[in-house]
């Protein structure tokens, strides 16, 4: 049973978000918040697998509460829910450690599918606006693309073919598809991806696979 939290200052959105992942048999929606500093109580008193965190609230926002999260011995996966108006804090919220992104009319199946691919340790990005935001805001400079270009040189190359389609946002069985390989196989060379760039998560990675121009 996945545990999920909804971090959100709107009732009438939490009340939507609630019903919806409680309406799914392995989702159990265990802690609501109305701002970060909650979210961070909340996820000290209970354990949470997956919190959908929106970006804009009151006291503390979403992208402060990514790093209180983080900082927790058992950190949740975080999923930033956004509006288009709010693009440029998205890349700081993924940047920060969040697992991915949802738009907030994003179609109801689509949310719960997140849930369980970002439990599952993968990263959910929406599939197109994710690649427009990142590119737009994540404009490569030379400094940041000669760090990333030294961290690249790290990873053999089957490692950059791995991490070239997850820069696109494919899922390990996706990756284990194209490249004729195990998924179990896919994990392992995530890992090493991961350790090797110095980065958290599957997002971050493909920040700086972009930044080296891995991918376009």
């Amino acid at each position: 049973m996945i545990r999920a939290m909804i971090v959100d200052d709107d009732a009438l959105v939490r009340l939507g978000l609630t019903d919806l992942l409680d309406g799914d048999p392995g989702i159990e929606v265990v802690a609501q918040a109305t701002d970060g500093l909650q979210a961070v109580e909340q996820a000290t008193a209970h354990r949470i697998d997956v919190a959908l965190v929106d970006v804009r609230m009151p006291r503390m926002d979403g992208i402060a509460a990514i790093t209180g999260l983080r900082a927790l011995p058992h950190s949740p996966k975080v999923i930033t829910l956004t509006t288009f108006d709010l693009d440029e804090y998205v890349y700081n919220a993924l940047a920060a450690g969040a697992d991915g992104f949802l738009l907030k009319d994003t179609d109801p199946a689509e949310i719960l599918r997140a849930v369980h691919v970002v439990a599952a340790g993968s990263a959910m990005l929406h599939p197109t606006a994710a690649r427009r935001l990142i590119d737009r805001y994540h404009a490569t400079t030379q400094p940041r693309a000669t760090t990333a270009h030294a961290r690249l040189d790290r990873l053999t190359p089957r490692e950059r073919d791995v991490l070239t389609l997850l820069a696109q946002g494919e899922t390990n069985a996706d990756i284990a598809a194209h490249l004729t390989m195990r998924e179990s196989t896919v994990k392992a060379h995530v890992s090493r991806i991961l350790a090797a760039l110095e980065v958290t998560n599957r997002v971050q990675a493909a920040l700086l696979a972009r930044d080296a121009g891995l991918t376009g």
